[in-house]
């Protein structure tokens, strides 16, 4: 049996890739925080699809030593697909940021999905049919005010997944790397970004997606040659390109 490993599954782009695979007969491997969220989705996916496997794990990966036991938990099951959805941002300047708030991010955006797309290339690199997809953000190209740290988390998400995907490319990997940009998204990311107990994007955002439409812009990444789905921060509209980002071969003697 084959599997689709998704973090951050428990709500928003992650909740919603996961049904989205499903629909393709996928069977399910979903990581976050929040056990009775992973509960209520499981439900609902074996509602639709009774015979599908749907593996539940409740782990918070901005802790390191969580990343590789997770890891290391799935050893036994063959992975095809790895997303890396987990995330979170934070809208304050530079100078009030809260930094326990910012370590944790930096430890969630960036450490843990650099560790796991480490882990899963050294295991499937070699693999037919695998893919590696990293969840970033337009915000992965465009510095946005009092936003700047996660920004730079996202240019840290698009510049890794983007070398990484020339690098597999470069040495004729079986694996496919692609990493997803979305602009706004009706999510919990601005209510978290904000630490306010409620958001409302209609009437707030003058544009943004549902999270429902973002998660089928990743299937038409998945399914596309490309290694960038990014939307257009100005039309919103989706666009699969190739790498945005220069990449200098090293030259060897």
């Amino acid at each position: 049996m084959k599997y689709t490993v998704i973090t951050g599954a428990s709500s928003g782009i992650g909740y919603e890739s996961a049904l989205a695979f499903a629909n393709r007969g996928k069977n399910l491997i979903l990581a976050a925080r929040r056990t009775e969220e992973l509960e209520k989705l499981k439900l609902k996916i074996k509602g639709i699809h009774p015979n599908l496997d749907v593996l539940l794990t409740t782990v918070d990966l901005s802790v390191t030593d969580n990343v590789y036991t997770f890891y290391e938990s799935l050893r036994n099951y063959h992975i095809e697909t790895w997303i890396n959805n987990a995330g979170f941002g934070n809208f304050a300047s530079v100078g009030e940021q809260n930094l326990t708030k910012i370590e944790t991010m930096l430890h969630l955006n960036i450490e843990a999905l650099t560790l796991l797309s480490s882990l899963y290339v050294r295991d499937y690199a070699e693999v037919e049919g695998t893919q590696l997809i990293n969840v970033s953000s337009g915000g992965g190209y465009t510095i946005v005010a009092d936003a700047v740290t996660y920004c730079a988390t996202k240019f840290y998400v698009s510049a890794f997944t983007e070398g990484l995907a020339q690098e597999l490319r470069g040495k004729g990997a079986a694996m496919q790397a692609k990493v997803l940009a979305p602009a706004a998204t009706e999510t919990e990311f601005a209510k978290v970004s904000l630490d306010a107990d409620e958001f409302q994007y209609e009437g707030v955002v003058p544009k943004f997606h549902t999270a429902k439409e973002m998660a089928g812009f990743l299937l038409d990444l998945y399914d596309s040659d490309k290694i960038v789905g990014i939307v257009n921060g100005e039309t919103y509209e989706f666009l699969l390109r190739d790498p945005l980002y220069p990449y200098v071969t090293r030259t060897r003697k």
